[in-house]
């Protein structure tokens, strides 16, 4: 770990030195002299003189280098069996147009822009644009319910909203514009313009005065120029997923961001100019911002925007399909999409005839990743799978395996070791700092990296209170774990995944582990239960590879076995449920907050980012016990 050692004592103890030097892959308008502003912890600030824009850095930059014909975006859509590739020099054309269309509309420096669209290349288009403009904008995830949406426009206030006329996903339709319509009718504030992409499988009806095409407004637009911006100016705002009440939306500025973003693709994701880097995500979640549009284009790769899913669109061989026929070097997706493919296609077998030579990493992150499909991946797969972890909040990845630094032996079940810029502790209930294989709450001291949340969106007291206080000094990150012996971190769960029975503390994540070690399980969860003598529970739930025809409950009755020779009696598991699926957010995590509430019988809200409302309300009566 030398390498990876020096650079991250570095960072840690002379953090401005390290990222001033990382600043110099940023093109500026105006270099920083001064590169962490401190005075005002924990609202600290990175380069707060410079002067840049994130476009001309994504784009425009580029095509000055003589780089203009490279691929810059392939759209693969297999739900609308459509496939585009732009170069930066077409990139920077459309983006140009669309930023001219919002300054005719009315849109400054500073203003917010509501992007609510779905998997297509205009989504990044309107991102770049607002970026080119010094405008912020605000990505909801599409087809978001009205309340959701309506409660995100009353707290950005934007002057314009960009949608579609709606989304494709695999046998369905989704109308966008009714939802956006119903949204703004909700909202106490009122978008001045709604501009909308009309896409071919379903058109919407127009409002006269508010409503403009964005095919007419944009081909009719002047192209304009890049404007700098200040590096502490906000580039977007995203608001965490659950939220209830005011939504929480996480600030990230320009300057910070574009640093940190374009070190990351060198030194943990190794991937370079012209190379191809695919986030399976989508753009309204946090890896579509960072790792769809941002740190790919800034580093002057070809990313790929994916409409499909990994499973059905059409089979569980979509992601070898789109690895071989774009040249993949680096996928980055969730672990969830992995499992669903291995619960498809168990022995792997529609991996072959794709050609996988130019493939050479999966990246992993969004949810712990279970031992189990780590091995069945790189077994199948043949290269490194990089489980990493990181947040909404943080934007980037906060611990990591550095392949393009120092890659490191693998751990099954650890993201590896803290990111340089990242000061990770585990500290106790007290906020002391625990022995290594303890597990407590893992807190980062401040200043966080760039990058990283600068504050909630007009909410600093909220900011302070959500992350800063708990322990003076450090940025609560909610989830638990620790450190073995040898430095590498186990991310274990949020804590409140952390059970009490009967004053032991006992982790669901090592319970899901050993859970999913078993053959026959493809996925699975464990919730903590209320128990009127031990406190809490725990009760597992699984779901099986497809093929298995083994007697579920000899299944279930071998899980509860596995984990209490591997645990202890003092586990106190004595149900796990064979069940057809388990209900998830769109972006693909277990809802296990949800699952918890319905097994106490609380009355518990259920969220706007279900995937799937008939999972769940097929497995309430096995929740609450029936």
């Amino acid at each position: 770990m030398g390498r990876y050692k020096d650079a991250w004592r570095r960072s840690i103890e002379e953090p401005a030195g390290f990222w001033g030097e990382a600043a110099g892959a940023i093109s500026w308008d105006r270099e920083p002299t001064v590169v962490l502003d401190d005075s005002s912890a924990p609202f600290f600030r990175w380069f707060p003189d410079g002067q840049l824009n994130t476009c001309f850095n994504a784009v425009d930059r580029h095509v000055a280098d003589g780089r203009g014909e490279q691929a810059a975006l392939i759209y693969d859509s297999p739900v609308t069996g459509t496939t585009a590739t732009y170069s930066f020099a077409e990139l920077q054309d459309q983006v140009a147009r669309a930023a001219g269309a919002l300054r005719a509309l009315g849109v400054e420096r500073g203003d917010r822009v509501i992007i609510y669209m779905p998997m297509v290349p205009e989504a990044v288009v309107a991102m770049l644009a607002c970026a080119r403009i010094g405008a912020v904008h605000s990505v909801v995830f599409g087809g978001f319910a009205p309340h959701e949406l309506a409660l995100r426009i009353e707290d950005a206030k934007p002057k314009v909203v960009v949608s579609a006329s709606c989304g494709i996903e695999a046998g369905r339709v989704i109308l966008y514009k009714p939802l956006v319509d119903a949204a703004i009718e909700e909202s106490a504030h009122k978008p001045q313009h709604c501009v909308v992409l009309q896409r071919p499988q379903a058109e919407a009806g127009l409002v006269t005065g508010r409503d403009v095409d964005w095919a007419a407004a944009t081909s009719a637009a002047t192209p304009v120029d890049c404007e700098p911006v200040h590096a502490t100016d906000p580039l977007y705002i995203l608001y965490t997923s659950g939220t209830t009440g005011r939504p929480k939306g996480v600030v990230r500025d320009n300057g910070g961001h574009a640093v940190a973003l374009r070190w990351s693709m060198d030194q943990i994701y190794d991937t370079h100019p012209g190379e191809v880097f695919w986030a399976a995500s989508d753009v309204g979640w946090v890896v579509g911002h960072s790792y769809i549009v941002y740190a790919p284009l800034l580093a002057g790769c070809t990313t790929v925007l994916y409409e499909g899913k990994p499973v059905g669109t059409p089979d569980a061989g979509a992601f070898w399909r789109v690895i071989s026929q774009h040249r993949v070097k680096t996928l980055f997706t969730a672990p969830t999409g992995f499992r669903a493919i291995k619960r498809d296609d168990p022995k792997g077998a529609l991996l072959a005839g794709y050609d996988m030579s130019n493939f050479r990493y999966l990246f992993l992150a969004g949810e712990r990743l279970d031992p189990e499909t780590y091995t069945w991946a790189s077994q199948l797969l043949g290269v490194p799978v990089v489980d990493h972890w990181w947040q909404t909040e943080t934007g980037w990845p906060i611990a990591a395996n550095l392949m393009g630094m120092e890659p490191m032996p693998p751990k099954p079940g650890s993201a590896t070791v803290p990111v340089p810029g990242y000061d990770v502790r585990i500290l106790d209930v007290d906020g002391k700092e625990v022995p290594a294989g303890t597990e407590g709450a893992i807190m980062i001291r401040t200043p966080l990296p760039p990058g990283t949340l600068t504050t909630l969106w007009g909410r600093d007291d909220a900011f302070v209170a959500s992350y800063m206080s708990e322990v003076p000094g450090y940025y609560l990150t909610g989830d638990g774990g620790h450190f073995d012996e040898d430095g590498y971190l186990f991310v274990m769960g949020r804590v409140d995944d952390v059970i009490n029975v009967a004053g032991h503390r006992l982790s669901t994540g090592e319970m899901e582990e050993i859970i999913a070690g078993h053959p026959d399980v493809a996925e699975c969860a464990v919730i903590g239960v209320f128990d009127d003598l031990k406190g809490q529970v725990p009760r597992g739930f699984a779901v099986l590879k497809a093929g298995v025809d083994r007697d579920p409950e000899i299944i279930a009755a071998e899980l509860v076995e596995r984990v209490r020779s591997q645990i202890g009696a003092v586990a106190s598991l004595r149900r796990v449920d064979v069940v057809a699926a388990l209900p998830k957010t769109r972006s693909g995590k277990i809802l296990r907050k949800t699952m918890r509430a319905i097994a106490d019988g609380v009355d518990e809200p259920i969220p706007s980012t279900i995937d799937d409302a008939s999972v769940l309300e097929k497995l309430q009566p096995i929740l609450r016990g029936s």
